[in-house]
């Protein structure tokens, strides 16, 4: 006899993230059948665990197709890029329906998603939804990020709902008591439809390029922190910690804080994080936030510099000979030590908001440009609890947007814009102390020219647009006449020193 269809999904991969999400789903009482190219790896896990909504094991991927009721549902969790595709073509060869839902749930390129939901729109249903919360996320409660066909989301929403992250309906703060069998069932759930093909992987990219640049501002504040005021790992874990009490409270200051109250294991006395070397590592998410935002012409200046702070770290040889040709002031700081540290947070937060409004004018420009329609409301609320960036400050971004769903830009919201009056003194103060100390703050002070240069109402590109027309017949516009209409001047030659040109030399300019 066939198998009966058991499971409520069917689930591919099981890394870390894999085991968790399967387990996540499994606490909620959906059964989960599970699959993995190395059949042993998915006996050892089934063998291991045994959550109350059960685990169906597939030794191949026609057992998997079997084990799911319909309309299948399968979620891929593997490595982004050619092994999503591989894994959708086994699941079509081996026979799903047309309207069986594949869910890719990698850090995927949100380009691949479009491409792909074309690509297989014969197959399957393709469908792509971004993860956020690492693997303690994946298995309590992550932020979901979902994006395709919408009958498709309905399927598969009662699921998502469920296994999401949760938030007080009245605070907005996430609901965190989730244990193993004991999953938290009640708040808003952090998680929404956000549109079709792509654009699920395309905000869960927007997540990560902010995630980024705000590990980089928080490294930037230890950084100044220790160096002008001589502040070691416990003092600083308990400015952190203070923190994190206030505004400026969210998953990235509390793990901060943790961190550098760590002792080293291999020096009695010493602090870890004083051992760990000064080297970044990434995935590339940073990078296609960065490079989406140069393709589509949109200033996210700091999310960019965030990324070229890590390329920077990590040229770490090149910067230990540097070091000893390359000259600059040792930093000295002789004002009120409290002071300069709530100088610091003021820097910190106002650089925030900038970090934010920059991926939010991101997410707005690519609206347009990927006929979307993104409710940047949603989109904050369900990062406010299970992803990575949760904090209390998204709730203010929430308020923002729901009070006006047309804000053109963060910086011109009441709220943030009374903040960045406030805290720009203290802000504009650190940004200076950093740069007389010779003290590396690319991400604060690439804030704070975001911020200046976009409340200007001239810079100096009618300089730079003169040179264009001058060397390439650019054309320019006049401030004396209508937008839309464009000048060229025919120059007059600049003086030129006579040259000696000597008949048959060889080439080049």
């Amino acid at each position: 006899m066939p198998q009966q269809p058991l499971a409520d999904i069917g689930l591919i991969g099981l890394a870390v993230m894999g085991e968790n999400l399967a387990l996540n789903i499994a606490d909620h009482g959906f059964k989960v059948a599970v699959y993995n190219r190395t059949t042993d790896i998915m006996r050892k896990f089934i063998a291991r665990e045994n959550p109350p909504g059960g685990l169906v094991g597939c030794e191949t991927i026609q057992q998997l197709i079997a084990a799911v009721k319909r309309p299948r549902k399968f979620i891929i969790l593997v490595k982004a890029g050619p092994a999503v595709d591989a894994v959708t073509q086994q699941l079509i060869e081996a026979g799903i329906d047309t309207d069986d839902i594949v869910v890719d749930c990698g850090n995927s390129l949100f380009t691949d998603t479009i491409r792909r939901e074309k690509q297989y729109a014969d197959e399957c249903k393709f469908f792509g939804s971004g993860v956020s919360g690492g693997e303690i996320g994946a298995r309590f409660g992550p932020s979901l990020m979902p994006g395709g066909d919408p009958n498709s989301w309905q399927h598969l929403r009662p699921i998502w709902e469920a296994i999401a992250a949760k938030v007080d309906p009245k605070t907005g703060k996430p609901i965190e008591t989730a244990t193993p069998g004991h999953p938290v069932t009640t708040g808003v759930p952090c998680t929404a439809y956000l549109g079709p093909n792509g654009a699920g992987h395309y905000v869960k990219m927007i997540h990560n390029g902010i995630e980024y640049i705000d590990m980089q501002l928080i490294g930037e504040a230890y950084w100044l922190m220790s160096n002008l005021l001589g502040l070691k790992a416990p003092e600083l874990s308990r400015i952190f910690a203070t923190w994190n009490q206030g505004d400026l409270d969210s998953y990235l200051i509390q793990i901060t804080a943790d961190i550098l109250q760590q002792p080293d294991p291999m020096h009695m006395g010493d602090y870890l994080v004083d051992y760990i070397l000064d080297t970044a590592g990434q995935k590339g998410t940073g990078k296609w936030t960065s490079t989406n935002a140069l393709d589509m012409g949109v200033p996210a200046n700091s999310i960019t510099e965030a990324v070229f702070a890590r390329f920077l770290s990590a040229l770490k040889h090149e910067r230990i000979d540097a070091s000893k040709p390359l000259t600059g002031p040792t930093p000295s700081y002789t004002g009120n030590k409290e002071q300069l540290i709530n100088a610091v947070r003021d820097a910190l937060y106002c650089s925030k908001i900038c970090a934010y409004a920059q991926g939010f004018q991101l997410m707005r420009e690519a609206q347009k440009e990927y006929n979307w329609k993104l409710d940047f409301a949603t989109i904050a609320a369900i990062w406010r609890g299970g992803c990575i960036i949760r904090a209390r400050f998204l709730q203010k971004i929430t308020d923002a947007y729901t009070r006006n769903s047309d804000l053109v830009n963060l910086l011109l919201d009441p709220y943030f814009n009374d903040q960045i009056k406030t805290g720009q003194t203290n802000w504009r103060n650190v940004v200076s102390l950093a740069a007389t100390n010779g003290l590396p703050a690319p991400a604060f002070m690439s804030a704070m020219a975001y911020y200046d240069g976009y409340r200007s109402v001239r810079l100096p590109a009618n300089l730079l647009q003169a040179q264009r027309d001058y060397f390439g017949a650019h054309t320019y516009e006049r401030t004396d006449q209508p937008r839309g209409q464009f000048y060229h001047l025919d120059w007059p030659e600049p003086s030129r020193p006579q040259i000696a040109i000597v008949k048959g030399a060889g080439g080049g300019h």
